[in-house]
């Protein structure tokens, strides 16, 4: 009986840690008026971390897997992860729609990393720390086979809940006025305090996590936010 009880103990465990996990997944809205695709993409961040590049642990491929059973939403995978190669075949097979690297970690491989996600159906996305500069993914966006969206990070990646981090909109409008109708998606502390200062900078991807599921209306503050966004784009 004891046994039976530890059992079910274990897997109770289990099962919470995941549901905690599950919650750490963040909407993302896109606007985009300059291309050729539906103007508003509404998607799911899956946070990818290992304990190296980050202090952190989040879901993998097994749940991208299971929430593709549930949902066609375009499924958003960022890779704090010191290896993304090793994880475009799991990812891929699993059924997500994006792959997001960080340009930290792949400065050696990038285009080979860019053609193996291609190749397994899912759009590449570059992402750089705070502290790295914006020339570093220049590159990668000016290649023949480029990424198809940069992530400019406004906090420290690894845990949700921090500040808004307003001097990064530099890196924003950087790349806003190099590159018109590049995806420019900002996160980190994104919410209806910051959303106009991320939006009127030319980032046009948000992704939201703390101030939407902690709000007593997360479908009014995503509305906000989504209308600051559309707003400011028509000015570039």
């Amino acid at each position: 009986m004891r046994r039976r009880l530890a059992g079910r103990q274990t897997s109770l465990l289990i099962l919470q840690d995941m549901v905690s996990r599950l919650n750490r997944i963040c909407p993302i809205f896109c606007i985009r008026p300059y291309h050729p695709i539906p103007s508003t993409i509404n998607t799911k961040r899956n946070p990818l971390n290992n304990l190296h590049f980050v202090p952190n642990l989040t879901i993998g491929a097994p749940v991208i897997e299971s929430l593709r059973k549930h949902t066609k939403a375009y499924l958003d995978c960022h890779l704090m992860v010191t290896n993304p190669i090793d994880y475009v075949d799991p990812l891929g097979k699993a059924g997500a729609s994006g792959f997001t690297f960080h340009v930290e970690v792949s400065k050696d491989n990038w285009q080979e990393l860019i053609q193996k996600i291609k190749s397994k159906g899912m759009r590449p996305g570059v992402a750089l720390k705070p502290g790295t500069p914006i020339e570093d993914v220049y590159p990668l966006v000016d290649s023949e086979n480029p990424v198809e969206m940069v992530l400019v990070m406004t906090v420290e990646p690894g845990f949700g809940g921090q500040k808004f981090m307003p001097e990064m909109m530099d890196k924003v409008r950087v790349l806003r006025k190099k590159y018109p109708s590049l995806d420019i998606e900002v996160d980190g502390g994104l919410g209806p305090s910051t959303i106009d200062t991320a939006a009127s900078a030319g980032a046009n991807c948000i992704v939201a996590g703390s101030s939407v599921f902690g709000a007593p209306e997360p479908a009014a503050v995503i509305s906000l936010m989504q209308k600051s966004v559309l707003e400011n784009q028509e000015k570039f």
